[in-house]
């Protein structure tokens, strides 16, 4: 039985990974940590996880080393990069939720989240954590990146038709939305219920931080010098996140041959489905789940493949992906603990 501890549980990723935790057959939950609701117990924050009788507590290196083997990091940027390094050093695998180790280029993070990265030397040493395109460099890791919930849905509908040569452009249009949840638990303007409700907004419009990640993924997939326009939604939905990403194709390319390569892609893999030709996903099919669905569409007058992928943004764009990321690390089963279906309403 793995130990392992939540840092930052009281945020809605954090409060889900411990839903997860508490019902995973190889993993005890040991420690949760907030720093603004310690000494609170985690059911009187979140009656709906009655079943934990844990308090959090603050959270310190010397604390989660003590009583953990893994920690999972739902935490913001920049306070990853400060935790990482010693539980490293004290011998915790790492699991990170936020953006610290996810882009390869120091440079390339100062730019886009405006601060030096303080732990540029475990850079070289953070694995990626989208299990679906770069598994096989999973097992055994210590220190795991796990992707950003856009940039897992955008990746997840385009690398097929990049890895398989049919895209003939390095531009790239990404457009997305996600649901209230993902602005996170801190009220702000934005997220309040009256200015989310009943109303569709575009944000942080081509500057929004998940662009150069996910250029940086479509780089890996083959898609050299790729440049992505990148906007993001808020709509009124708790949770659940759709990416919509246009494509331009080789001469040539059908919609046929594009669906024969996603479903050759992902065939086998056990969290995503790709529809039948003209069925696109909903968010709905998703809700709760680690799955991600794929529909595709193409316009042949101008050589343009249209690839959409449902996820939940707090699923499998966040915390049930960092426990199928977990999984590889520790050698069990990548599904254990995640093989339930989503619920139907």
């Amino acid at each position: 039985m793995v130990r392992v501890a939540i840092v930052g549980a009281a945020g809605y990723t954090g409060a889900e990974l411990v839903r997860l935790v508490l019902a995973h057959p190889d993993m005890q939950l040991a420690l949760v940590t907030s720093t603004a609701d310690a000494g609170r117990k985690v059911s009187d924050l979140y009656p709906a996880l009655a079943s934990c009788d844990l308090t959090f507590a603050e959270p310190s290196v010397d604390a989660i080393a003590q009583a953990a083997d893994l920690a999972f990091l739902a935490v913001p940027h920049t306070a990853a990069m400060a935790l990482a390094p010693g539980l490293l050093e004290a011998g915790v695998s790492v699991v990170d939720l936020s953006a610290d180790f996810r882009l390869e280029d120091a440079a390339t993070y100062e730019q886009w989240y405006g601060v030096p990265h303080r732990a540029t030397h475990l850079l070289a040493q953070a694995v990626y954590g989208l299990p679906e395109l770069w598994r096989d460099r999973l097992p055994g890791s210590r220190l795991v990146a796990c992707a950003g919930c856009y940039p897992t849905a955008t990746l997840l509908a385009a690398a097929p038709a990049v890895r398989a040569g049919l895209v003939s452009s390095a531009h790239v249009v990404v457009d997305a939305k996600s649901g209230v949840s993902g602005a996170g638990r801190a009220p702000s303007a934005t997220a309040h219920f009256v200015a989310a409700n009943e109303s569709v907004a575009a944000y942080k419009a081509v500057a929004h931080r998940h662009t150069p990640e996910i250029e940086q993924g479509l780089a890996r997939c083959g898609l050299s010098r790729a440049t992505v326009t990148f906007v993001p939604h808020l709509v009124p939905m708790s949770r659940g996140l759709l990416s919509t990403v246009y494509l331009r194709c080789e001469h040539g390319v059908t919609l046929e041959r594009v669906q024969q390569v996603y479903e050759a892609a992902y065939a086998g893999e056990p969290f995503v489905t790709v529809h039948p030709a003209g069925r696109m996903p909903q968010t709905r099919e998703v809700t709760g789940s680690n799955r991600a669905h794929i529909g595709l569409a193409f316009d042949g007058r101008v050589g343009m493949l249209v690839a959409t992928c449902a996820i939940d943004n707090l699923g499998k764009g966040a915390a049930s992906q960092a426990v199928q990321c977990a999984n590889l690390v520790l050698g069990v089963p990548e599904t254990r603990g995640l093989d339930v279906p989503a619920p139907v309403v």
